[in-house]
């Protein structure tokens, strides 16, 4: 596992903690910054896994 791949599980969390944050409080804008979180986690998450199977795949 490299640090992409961490940091974007991190991210991910963190947006949907703010994600229902916002559910429980009724603040839309927190809700959508959680959506977006976790949307940058993801690709973060996907791009270190990209670079752990290319590293996999070199001799």
């Amino acid at each position: 596992m490299n640090k992409d791949q961490v940091k974007g599980t991190l991210e991910k969390a963190k947006g949907k903690v703010n994600e229902g944050v916002g559910k429980m409080t009724g603040d839309t804008t927190q809700q959508v910054k959680g959506q977006v979180q976790q949307g940058a986690g993801e690709a973060r998450k996907q791009y270190g896994d990209a670079k752990e199977q290319v590293k996999k795949n070199q001799p």
